[in-house]
């Protein structure tokens, strides 16, 4: 079936569902409808009725592959449940229509329990879950699947719903599992069910750039796989390639926390001296585990061959063996774009998303192996135009989707043909891996159910706290209950939205069925209004247009008084400064799509830049601290290119700077230490006229900023600047943004666009800025939750885009993952603080703690974002700013004049309730001037 048909078949199901649910006082079912619904109940095969009638009677809370818990895998095991599904699904639509109209809501829940893992692949689970919502209030004694109510909550984590998908998760976590009606036949089973809130959960703080965390989150999942009564080998590898990507993310100072966690126990995979190759380990492994899903075997052999990539140019990897790691990542790529044959049907947005990711990755990596340019400039044109059609399809009404998926996967046979991919001998018919990757060593762990209870007992204050802090709001927000915090929020959904789909309305909502038999909140409340993906963009000037098939509508002034305040947007931290240049001005440019752009400066592994600790200048502000740029080299950290000089005049009226070949295995460098090209870079800002009308797919390197270490990251990538948002303030402008090394696929990011050309640092700035902040507030949170206060503040990890045409800078934006929700403003970077929120004072003690651990010399301040429970649950912050003493004064880093305006103004002589609950001494000027807040942690 095409993606027309079915998207027909289930707007017909869901009419039936809505008809039945406005119904006043519903009429029994006719005998006609009844006799209908036996027909295509029996109509069934075998194998489908089998599984349809144990859905019914709840004897999985996840539909099951017949290899997954099965150590000897028979041959006909080999098969997914995918497959089954798309041989049967208009029959399974026609029953599913024929059940909601008989009135046999177990029987409706159990067709809509099987199909829904093939239609979340296809990128339908939209319309699924408004069913399921409507049979759900029609029939609320009818059981719902564990496996449905997670699906909710990862569809509100690819929206950027990070709220409610949290309650979801911490509810079923702190519940054991327990959803309205549905019955366990196993502890195990329930065991399970929280094995994979958790793992989602790790996926929550993965978005929010918190690696660490996210790590032992996922690692508490793999315990709980590991120790079913049949371990789960689809878990253990999804939480494995999961493990991999953010090993890959954190710095070492986090992995060396992690690898010495005494509840974590890294020797399953091996070699652990390096991060990358502990990350590479755990993906190869997690491919092994999933060798009959090809999916799945392409998204972990893409993880493996970043890993190995990355590690093919650190400065551990010894010269001689950097050919070997790249022909090992050479291999993982292959490997993943075979899993397709040409002709074969791709309908999921993640597998068309890997499978660019793959080709682009193995055209860097032949790069660095010595092919031919000529081939290289085809193939890397080839995935820039994939990646256009890419952000088409992302948005593309149903019937249009099938041809522009057939114009992607040409263009990767294409890349494939271009590249000479070969098939690999397997021995194993049914599997999508080489008899290579069978040599991995199977290496016993021992992990209990019991173990498993322990592991999730650290989690179960935080969840337990949410869940009630959330529930205790929900009450509050009933009608005829009035808040004045919230009748003031702004909602920030940057979306157009049918009528039936009005932000607040209850189909904005979504409530987890509780063990009693009984929904929290109202009734209405249980599924979302993720919005079908059918609706074309309109062609209006400044028309939002989303990357995913949600429509968002923009807010008149939400976004826009982010935009236009000057504390917010304006501000240049003086933090750290940085290397990697470019311009500020991103978005459109002159040049059509398809413009040829192979990058030479750098490859797709990671490059370490190291910025001075925190006393790197506002050079742009202090003429004593620019000279603090010199013309020394880079170093090199491995063998292939040497360095070579760049002489720039800095009087040259050039409009596009040529980006020389420095980045060939750069390792870390100080910011005064830059290349004279980067100096220069830094110093004047591009000037090329961008037009903010035109998308475009270009080369860039995607880089990241660790406050912890003071590194900068970064490795080549392709992207697509995609449509405006439709606001704009007095200093940036937002658009949409696609990457292929995103953290996440399947979310949406903004990239945020000076209007005027600035100078390098500003965009490093903010991002250093913005990581600054989170870099403050986990140490906030721990306190928090070591004085068992369950709130929690998070700042959205902001990172850069540098964007390259060929070996020319044609800009540099800021991304950051998109949110959807009510957004605020705390505080501003003065004396304003809105009291209205909880969630305000519990920013102004944040700033308190801030200007006491970094011993009295910076705090953070103008907070703004989205808040829940009022700033008792969870906080999702972005654009702080930083007053701080340890650089100079800048255009709104007031430095010690607003350190002092915080203490007397928006803090004020006297502690609030948070202050005194994490017992913060009095930040009176006088008696913290020789105070060191890290003497009492």
């Amino acid at each position: 079936m095409d993606s027309q048909e079915v998207g027909a078949l289930l707007e017909d199901c869901l009419r039936a569902a809505n008809a039945k649910a406005k119904a006043k006082q519903p009429s029994p079912p006719s005998g006609e409808a009844g006799l209908s619904f036996c027909r295509y109940r029996d109509s069934l095969c075998a194998e489908l009725a089998s599984l349809l009638h144990e859905a019914v009677e709840m004897k999985w809370p996840f539909v099951p592959e017949k290899w997954q818990y099965k150590q000897a895998v028979s041959t006909k095991d080999k098969t997914n449940l995918t497959d089954l599904i798309s041989q049967h699904l208009h029959q399974l639509l026609a029953l599913l229509k024929a059940a909601i109209m008989a009135q046999e809501a177990r029987w409706a829940l159990a067709v809509v329990f099987l199909v829904d893992r093939f239609l979340y692949w296809t990128d339908d689970s939209s319309r699924l879950l408004k069913i399921t919502k409507l049979l759900h209030r029609c029939h609320p004694d009818a059981p719902v699947a564990p496996q449905l109510v997670i699906r909710q909550a990862r569809v509100y984590l690819n929206a950027g719903k990070l709220q409610k998908a949290e309650y979801i998760l911490s509810s079923l976590i702190n519940n054991s599992g327990a959803t309205g009606c549905w019955v366990y036949h196993s502890e195990s089973d329930r065991a399970l069910v929280q094995a994979v809130s958790v793992q989602v959960r790790g996926l929550v703080l993965q978005k929010l750039g918190l690696w660490l965390e996210a790590a032992e989150l996922i690692w508490a999942s793999l315990v709980g796989y590991y120790a079913l009564p049949q371990p789960d080998k689809k878990g253990i590898g999804m939480s494995l390639g999961i493990l991999a990507n953010l090993l890959v993310s954190m710095n070492d100072e986090d992995y060396h926390a992690f690898r010495t966690n005494p509840d974590v126990d890294l020797s399953a995979l091996g070699d652990r001296s390096h991060r990358l190759l502990s990350a590479a380990e755990a993906a190869k492994m997690a491919v092994v585990y999933s060798q009959y899903t090809s999916l799945f075997v392409l998204t972990h052999v893409a993880t493996q061959g970043t890993c190995l990539l990355s590690y093919s140019f650190s400065a551990e990897c010894p010269s001689s063996e950097r050919d070997s790691y790249l022909l090992q990542a050479k291999e993982a790529f292959e490997v993943g774009l075979l899993t397709k044959t040409e002709g074969e049907l791709v309908t999921s947005k993640q597998e068309l998303h890997t499978f660019l990711k793959a080709a682009y990755s193995l055209t860097v990596t032949h790069k660095w192996l010595g092919t031919s340019s000529e081939v290289l400039t085809q193939a890397t044109q080839a995935c820039q135009k994939a990646l256009a059609l890419f952000y088409d399809y992302c948005h593309a009404a149903s019937q249009e989707r099938d041809s522009l998926c057939a114009d992607i996967m040409h263009l990767v046979v294409q890349v494939k043909l271009l590249l000479q991919v070969e098939p690999f001998p397997s021995s194993d018919r049914g599997s999508f891996i080489p008899d290579s990757y069978r040599n991995i060593k199977d290496r016993p762990v021992n992990f209990t159910l019991a173990g498993f209870a322990r592991v999730m007992g650290r989690f179960q204050k935080y969840h337990a706290s949410l869940c009630e802090a959330t529930d205790k709001n929900k009450k509050q927000d009933k009608p005829g209950h009035k808040s004045s915090a919230n009748s003031h929020a702004v909602p920030r959904s940057l979306a157009h939205v049918s009528s039936s789909c009005n932000t607040g309305s209850d189909s904005e909502k979504f409530e987890v069925i509780e063990a009693a038999q009984e929904t929290v909140g109202s009734e209405e409340d249980w599924i979302p209004d993720v919005v079908d993906g059918s609706l074309k963009p309109t062609g209006t000037s400044g028309a939002a247009q989303s990357l995913s098939q949600l429509t968002l509508r923009t807010s008149s002034s939400s976004l826009n008084d982010s935009f236009s305040s000057r504390s917010s947007w304006e501000k240049i931290s003086s933090y750290t400064c940085s290397p990697a240049n470019n311009n500020p001005n991103p978005a459109g440019q002159s040049k059509p799509i398809g413009l040829s752009s192979k990058s030479t400066e750098s490859d797709e592994s990671f490059y370490l830049i190291e910025t001075p600790d925190s006393e790197a200048s506002d050079s742009t502000n202090d003429p004593k601290h620019q000279s603090a740029t010199s013309g020394r080299e880079l170093r090199a950290t491995s063998n292939p290119q040497p360095l070579q000089s760049f002489d720039v005049d800095p009087n040259a009226e050039t409009e596009m700077c040529s980006v020389p070949a420095l980045f060939d295995g750069l390792e870390a460098f100080p910011y005064q230490e830059a290349h004279p090209w980067i100096q220069w870079r830094s110093r004047h800002p591009l000037q090329l006229p961008l037009n903010p009308c035109v998308s475009f797919s270009l080369g860039g390197l995607h880089l990241k900023f660790s406050r912890a270490t003071g590194l900068w990251t970064a490795r080549e990538t392709c992207l697509y600047v995609g449509d405006e948002m439709g606001e704009e303030g007095k200093q940036r402008r937002a658009i949409w943004v696609q990457f292929l090394h995103q953290e996440e696929r399947l979310s949406n990011y903004v990239g945020k666009d000076y209007l005027e050309p600035k100078e390098i640092q500003f965009h490093f700035k903010d991002v250093e800025r913005q990581m600054t902040a989170q870099y403050y507030v986990t140490e906030f949170n721990k306190s928090l939750y070591d004085k068992e206060i369950m709130a929690q503040i998070f700042f959205i990890p902001s990172e850069a885009l540098l964007i390259l045409s060929g070996d020319e800078i044609v800009g540099c934006i800021t991304v950051e993952p998109y949110m959807l929700g009510d957004f605020v403003k705390l505080t501003n970077n003065t004396v304003k603080k809105d009291m209205r929120f909880q969630a305000t004072e519990y920013g102004i003690a944040f700033g308190h703690f801030t200007y006491l651990f970094s011993d009295c010399q910076e705090v953070v301040v103008d907070l703004q974002g989205w808040v829940t429970a009022n700033g008792k649950g969870l906080t999702y912050l972005t654009d702080p700013q930083i007053h701080s003493s340890k650089t100079p004064m800048g255009r709104s880093n007031f430095a010690e004049r607003g350190l002092r305006c915080f203490l007397e103004e928006q803090h004020g002589p006297e502690c609030n309730d948070i202050c005194r609950k994490l017992k913060l001494p009095n930040p009176s000027l006088k008696s913290l001037t020789t105070y060191s807040f890290r003497s009492l942690i």
